[in-house]
């Protein structure tokens, strides 16, 4: 039995007169699937149930992700319309090999292979799932000339061959994480300058040989000199904005996160103070132009033990309603079924819970983003957008991070209710309105049905997610 402190003071929404503050992507909602996971290779290894040491667990093989694979299409689908992110760091020294005959082993300066056969399932995937490709490019030794310079022949060869086999590709950034060079493939001593020079080169080759495809960037992941550097050489060239976020690393890399800590109104604003970072070069450097968030999760480097449990989903849910809010066009989560920050698991394609609140998120909120009035109520968080596909409805997604203390809110209207719930937020199940979430037969996704709550006060549980629709809400931004 949970001990809870006294009802904390109650509020009062009037959802009729909540003002218009932000529109996003009806992709908005996206997810990464990782080169390395396309190619097969070394990726994070996911935590064995009996590790007792999680700094040893590291990297494993794998073989390349079955993209064919019945669940993961029909869970994928769910989330559609989405964008499919093909990047991450081992995309930067992976060779597209451009032939009936790959080679058995990468050519010098590169990493990894990726065949035409795997690009091809990536482009039925995209298909099938509805989700429009973004990706980045190989800029390692084997793509430059002998002065060091990059060369486009590979990023043709890929754009060329996917447009021969039907496919497309949305948008692109140059490269992964250009601030982290040294892990991410590229030469030696490989600064601002000499990224902006093959940022350039890149920016005029995409112009003639693809003026259709987004350019994004700089898609670092850091918030200091480095990637405010990389943003300036490169501001002028881009189309969007893109950047990572992981609040922290996670234990594999020495991260000192806990559990405990998931549910903090710290852990929950480090999204936000990323966001700011970026917000305030792109208004100096390039205004106007749309943000996107192209990749972030629990933790870096595959994701804490807790990052495919309920108790992350508080970060994830509240990571989009905050992110819409401040104007973010698109969050790719990292990943869709690797390691443990996948939505599903890697192994059966199961989801996580991260997964149906991604789906209820995909199901009640709309682009429209609304402003609910409420600031400053530490452990309870009220985000509000237009209800998707219904006019005249809106859908508010509130957030009881406070582990002890009930929460309040006053509707003067009915609404439909879903509440996400566990009784231990890191036992990896949760329950919707107290039924357990799984598949069933067939893979069947349950109909995810809301309870009526009556006008008046709704008490939220501590710890628990609720998105509330509101039919009828009388606002007129969502007519």
């Amino acid at each position: 039995m949970v001990c809870t402190k006294a009802v904390a003071a109650e509020l009062t929404l009037d959802v009729a007169s909540m003002p218009r503050v932000a529109t996003i992507d009806p992709r908005f909602q996206s997810y990464n699937i990782e080169m390395v996971e396309v190619t097969g290779g070394r990726f994070w290894k996911p935590y064995a149930a009996a590790a007792a040491d999680a700094k040893t667990e590291r990297f494993a093989p794998r073989p390349p992700i079955d993209l064919r694979d019945g669940r993961l299409r029909k869970l994928a689908a769910a989330l559609a319309p989405a964008l499919l992110r093909v990047s991450g760091t081992w995309a930067n020294s992976t060779f597209f090999a451009d032939s009936d005959v790959p080679p058995s082993a990468p050519p010098a300066g590169f990493n990894g292979v990726l065949t035409r056969q795997r690009w091809l399932d990536v482009i039925d995937f995209s298909h099938a799932v509805d989700a429009l490709i973004v990706t980045s490019f190989a800029i390692s030794a084997g793509t430059r000339d002998a002065a060091g310079r990059w060369t486009s022949e590979q990023a043709r060869q890929l754009l060329s061959f996917t447009r021969s086999a039907g496919g497309g590709i949305a948008a692109a950034e140059f490269m992964n994480e250009p601030d982290l060079p040294a892990i991410g493939g590229a030469p030696d001593h490989y600064d601002a300058a000499a990224y902006g020079r093959d940022f350039a080169t890149f920016r005029t080759f995409m112009k003639t040989a693809a003026p259709d495809v987004t350019i994004l960037g700089p898609g670092t992941i850091g918030t200091g000199a480095d990637a405010r550097a990389r943003f300036t050489v490169s501001a002028a060239g881009i189309d969007a904005v893109s950047y990572h976020h992981y609040g922290a690393l996670s234990a594999r890399c020495s991260g000192n996160r806990t559990a405990k800590q998931a549910l903090s109104d710290e852990w929950l604003a480090r999204t936000g103070r990323t966001f700011a970072f970026y917000k305030t070069l792109r208004d100096r450097l390039a205004p106007g132009k749309p943000i996107w968030l192209t990749e972030t999760a629990e933790t870096a480097c595959g994701g804490n033990r807790w990052a495919a449990t309920f108790a992350d989903t508080f970060r994830y849910l509240d990571q989009l309603g905050r992110l819409a809010k401040a104007g973010v066009r698109v969050v790719m989560h990292n990943t869709l079924a690797a390691s443990d920050y996948g939505l599903l698991d890697e192994r059966t394609h199961l989801p996580r819970p991260n997964y149906w609140a991604a789906l209820l998120w995909r199901r009640l909120m709309g682009t429209t983003v609304l402003d609910v009035g409420i600031s400053g109520q530490p452990g309870f968080h009220v985000y509000a957008h237009c209800a998707r596909d219904m006019s005249d409805a809106i859908t508010l997604l509130v957030i009881n991070n406070d582990r002890r203390t009930q929460r309040k809110l006053t509707l003067a209207a009915a609404a439909q209710r879903y509440t996400l719930a566990s009784a231990k937020p890191t036992d990896g199940t949760v329950q919707l309105n107290g039924s357990t979430l799984a598949l069933g037969a067939s893979d069947q996704v349950p109909a995810l049905t809301g309870d009526a709550a009556a006008a008046g006060a709704i008490v939220f549980a501590p710890a628990t997610i609720t998105f509330l629709t509101i039919a009828n809400a009388g606002n007129a931004n969502c007519r």
